[in-house]
């Protein structure tokens, strides 16, 4: 059973670029093997919230717990160490072109000691069967791939080493509807069987809908709802609901330009 203790914490988490807040004070929280989606209209701080954590970026104020210990400042070995624990999905899956499917999955594993080409090849065609995907493609390159096995190939490169911690970025974008229903299974089955705690980006209702455990609402760079997903379809928050039910009108304006002719 989960302790009392979040897997991840963020209180306060603000990041500004020109003296603009990007981040103005989110706080979010996820339990061990639990999913969290984020949600909320382009940039609102999505991304950028999970690069924070990752320390791909630092932030101005804030802290960042993971496992009850601050991260926020790590350096050097301990953040190499850091690291170790997340699987990533970028967007647009993030796949090297030069690199055959089986080395982009195991990039990684190729790194530590000991690791040979063939057993790393192995634990590669492993974990493209966990994502429904034949052993064969193990040696394509992603240019010889569809959208929807580039996807498939980046999740399977997130779950390389069994992470604690896995981050997903718009795992469904620019996907047909029964592909995005596929990789929605995928990625539920996966973070289950793994025990993994997931926190996912995702601009597809029906994704966050599928997949989530617990929903947070980012806006304009602060948490502005965050719950269980079964009580953000009848939620009062007007930010959700607007947001929920695609409605033009409400407290989100995005901006229009005129255009004349």
């Amino acid at each position: 059973m989960p302790g009392t203790t979040p897997k991840i914490e963020i209180s306060g988490l603000q990041k500004s670029f020109n003296n603009q807040l990007a981040l103005d004070g989110v706080d979010l929280d996820v339990k061990a093997g639990e999913i969290l989606t984020l949600i909320g209209p382009s940039g609102s701080g999505k991304t950028l919230t999970l690069k924070c954590i990752l320390g791909l970026m630092k932030s101005d104020a804030g802290t960042i717990k993971v496992d009850g210990q601050d991260v926020t400042h790590l350096k050097g070995q301990e953040y190499d160490d850091y690291l170790k624990q997340f699987g990533i999905l970028f967007q647009k899956s993030g796949l090297f072109d030069g690199l055959p499917v089986w080395e982009n999955i195991c990039f990684r594993l190729l790194q530590e000691p000991g690791a040979t080409r063939k057993n790393v090849r192995e634990q590669a065609a492993d974990k493209l069967k966990s994502v429904g995907l034949s052993p064969d493609v193990a040696d394509l390159f992603p240019a010889e791939l569809s959208g929807g096995m580039q996807k498939r190939v980046g999740i399977a490169r997130a779950l390389a080493g069994a992470p604690e911690i896995l981050f997903l970025d718009e795992p469904t974008a620019g996907l047909d509807p029964i592909m995005s229903n596929v990789i929605n299974e995928l990625v539920v089955r996966n973070v289950r069987e793994l025990g993994s705690t997931a926190i996912l980006v995702t601009s597809n209702l029906v994704t966050a809908r599928s997949v989530s455990d617990k929903i947070a609402m980012l806006h304009e760079g602060r948490c502005v709802w965050s719950g269980a997903v079964d009580e953000i379809a009848h939620n009062h928050n007007p930010y959700v609901e607007q947001f929920w039910n695609k409605k033009k009108d409400g407290p989100i304006k995005m901006p229009v330009t005129s255009l004349t002719y």
